[in-house]
C-alpha cells in the first residue's frame, strides 16, 4: 500500500514511521523543513494520567469540562485511555521528558487540570524534543521517502475518492490513502504565536476538494503571548500556561490581580476565560497590555524551568525575574477542522486527519491545556491502525455523515467580485478585529462583505482567504457564546445548541 502523509509534525511524523513500519510505502511530504511545525514550539508539555494519584476518568471529566458541552465523549475516552501508551511509546522512540527530583518524570499542573499530569521536555521545549525524536525516528525508517519544501495545492479526487495530491509545481503523486496532519491556521490572525508555515492549507485543500468541516468558529487564543515586536517567521513567542501553574500571576496597570475578579480559578481558568479577561482589562485601559508577574518564582526557579522562555524574554529586552513582562492573547490552537471519527477517517473515502487539521470533537468548544501533542499521538496512531487495517474489516464506500456536526454554510470557493485592498496583513487585521477573542453580528458581517471582495493569488495567501471566509460564516450561525467562541451581542450558551449537536454526534458516521 502507498500512503502519502502531509505535514511533519508529531501526528504526520508518527503517522509516516508508524506505517513504514507495519509494511507501507510511505512518502511523507511538508511545504518547509521537517522541523518547521507548530509541534517545535510546544512548550507546556503532553497531558496524561500516568501516576498512581490520577485517573483516566478524571482526565476524561477535565477535557469533557474545557469543551463547554460540545466534546464527543468517544473521542475523548480513547484520547484519555490511549494516552499513556502513546506516551510510553515516545519515551520509547527516544523523547527524553524531564525527570522529577525524587526519580521517574516530573509533572506539571497546567489551567483546568484537577491534577498534575503534564510532563515535559528539556523545561519548556516539550515540542522540540518531540520533533527531534521523532525526525530522528522518521529519517531512519525503512520505506519513507521525505520530501520537504513541497508544498501542498490541492487534493486529487476520482469518483468520490481521494486518490493522490497535486502540488504547488504541478506534479502529482498517487496514493491509496492520503494522511494529511497540516495543522492549524494561525496565520489567519494578527496576533499569532504559530509559525509562517501555518496557513490551514491543508484543511483549505480538503474543503475544495467537498470534505465536511466541523467548529471552525473555535480558535483558541492563548492568553499569554509575549507582547513585543512578532517574529516573521515564528509569530508572537509564547509563554507558556505552565509559568502560571507554577505560580506567575496576571496584573494590570495598577498592579490589581484582576482574574481573582473574574473566575474562581484567576489565573488558571480555562483559556478561553483568561483571554477574555486579559481583553477586556486591555479594553478598559486603553489598549495597553497587561503584565504577568513571575518575580516572585525567582530567577534560578525561571531559569531552570523555563529556559527557552527566560532567554526570549532576555532577548528582548525584560528581566522577568525582576519585573512583570507584558502580555497579550494570541491566536493558537484551532479546535476546527476536517470532520473526522475516531480513526481520523473523514468524508471523502481515501482521506484521513490527523493532529490540528482534524475536527476528531475531542476539544468541543475548547481545548483543555496540552492535550494538543496527546490528540496527535492517539489519533495518529489510531489513522495508521484503521488505512492498514484487511480490507474486508471495513467499507469505505460506505463511509458518510448521517448528520452534520455543523452548519452547512460553505461548500465551493466563493468567487470574488473584486479585489481592490487585498493582503495578508490585512486580512489578519480584518480577522483579528471582527473575528477574534471577542466578536459580534455586526463586526461579523462587515468582516463577511469585506471579504467576499478580495481575491488572492499567492497559494497560502489563497488558502487564508478560503479559510476566513469559513470561520467568519461559521461563527455568524452560531449566535451564542461558548468555549473559545464569544458574541458580545449573544453573552450567553444555548442549551438547546448543544443538544442538537450530541443527537447529530450520536449518528454522525455510518461503517
Amino acid at each position: 500500500m502507498r500512503v502519502i502523509v502531509v505535514g511533519s509534525g508529531l501526528a504526520g511524523l508518527l503517522a509516516a514511521t508508524e506505517a513504514a513500519e507495519r509494511g507501507a510505502s510511505v512518502l511523507l511530504v511538508t511545504k518547509a523543513a521537517l522541523a518547521d511545525a507548530n509541534t517545535t514550539r510546544a512548550q507546556g508539555g503532553i497531558a496524561a494520567a500516568l501516576w498512581p494519584d490520577d485517573s483516566v476518568a478524571a482526565h476524561v471529566a477535565d477535557t469533557l469540562a474545557a469543551g463547554a458541552g460540545l466534546c464527543d465523549p468517544e473521542a475523548v475516552r480513547a484520547l484519555c485511555a490511549e494516552g499513556p501508551d502513546r506516551v510510553r511509546e515516545l519515551i520509547a522512540r527516544g523523547v527524553r521528558f524531564d525527570a522529577a527530583s525524587g526519580g521517574g518524570f516530573a509533572r506539571g499542573l497546567e489551567a483546568a487540570h484537577s491534577a498534575a499530569r503534564v510532563l515535559h521536555g528539556g523545561g519548556d521545549a516539550t515540542g522540540a524534543e518531540i520533533e527531534r525524536a521523532l525526525i530522528a525516528a522518521v529519517r531512519s525508517a525503512h520505506g519513507v521517502e521525505v520530501r520537504e519544501h513541497t508544498a501542498l495545492a490541492d487534493l486529487v479526487v476520482d469518483e468520490g475518492r481521494v486518490v493522490g495530491v497535486e502540488f504547488a509545481d504541478g506534479a502529482v503523486e498517487w496514493a491509496d490513502a492520503v494522511v494529511l496532519a497540516t495543522g492549524g491556521a494561525g496565520q489567519l490572525y494578527a496576533h499569532t504565536t504559530n509559525p509562517a508555515v501555518a496557513t490551514g492549507d491543508g484543511v483549505a485543500a480538503a474543503w475544495r476538494a467537498g470534505a465536511e468541516l466541523a467548529d471552525a468558529e473555535f480558535y483558541q487564543f492563548h492568553p499569554t503571548a509575549l507582547a513585543a515586536p512578532a517574529s516573521s517567521t515564528t509569530g508572537s513567542f509564547l509563554i507558556s500556561e505552565a509559568v502560571r501553574g507554577e505560580g506567575a500571576v496576571l496584573r494590570n496597570a495598577r498592579g490589581e490581580r484582576f482574574m481573582l475578579d473574574v473566575h474562581p480559578d484567576a489565573e488558571l481558568a480555562p483559556r478561553d476565560v483568561v483571554a477574555r479577561g486579559i481583553a477586556t482589562e486591555m479594553a478598559a485601559q486603553g489598549g495597553e497590555p497587561v503584565v504577568l508577574d513571575a518575580t516572585a518564582l525567582g530567577a534560578s526557579a525561571l531559569a531552570r524551568r523555563f529556559p527557552t522562555i527566560d532567554a526570549a524574554t532576555r532577548a528582548a529586552g525584560f528581566d522577568w525575574a525582576r519585573q512583570p513582562i507584558p502580555v497579550t492573547p494570541a491566536a493558537h490552537y484551532w479546535m476546527g477542522g476536517i470532520v473526522t471519527d475516531t480513526y481520523g477517517r473523514t468524508s471523502l473515502p481515501g482521506l484521513w486527519a490527523a493532529g490540528e487539521c482534524a475536527s476528531t470533537g475531542v476539544h468541543g468548544a475548547n481545548r483543555l491545556a496540552s492535550n494538543s501533542l496527546l490528540e496527535a499521538a492517539v489519533f495518529a496512531h489510531r489513522v495508521v491502525e484503521d488505512v492498514l487495517a484487511p480490507a474486508d474489516l471495513v467499507e469505505y464506500a460506505v463511509l458518510a455523515p448521517k448528520a452534520p456536526r455543523y452548519p452547512r454554510v460553505l461548500r465551493t470557493r466563493r468567487e470574488a467580485a473584486g479585489g481592490d485592498g487585498f493582503s495578508r496583513a490585512a486580512l489578519q487585521e480584518l480577522m483579528w478585529a471582527h473575528a477574534g477573542v471577542q466578536r459580534s453580528g455586526e463586526g461579523l458581517r462587515q468582516a463577511a462583505s469585506v471579504l467576499s471582495f478580495w481575491q488572492a493569488d499567492d497559494l497560502e495567501d489563497r488558502n487564508l482567504l478560503d479559510l476566513a471566509r469559513v470561520v467568519v460564516d461559521f461563527a455568524l450561525v452560531r449566535e451564542e457564546s461558548r468555549g473559545a467562541h464569544y458574541r458580545a451581542d449573544f453573552p450567553t450558551p444555548k442549551p438547546e445548541l448543544a443538544e442538537r449537536r450530541r443527537r447529530a454526534r450520536e449518528g454522525e458516521f455510518a461503517c
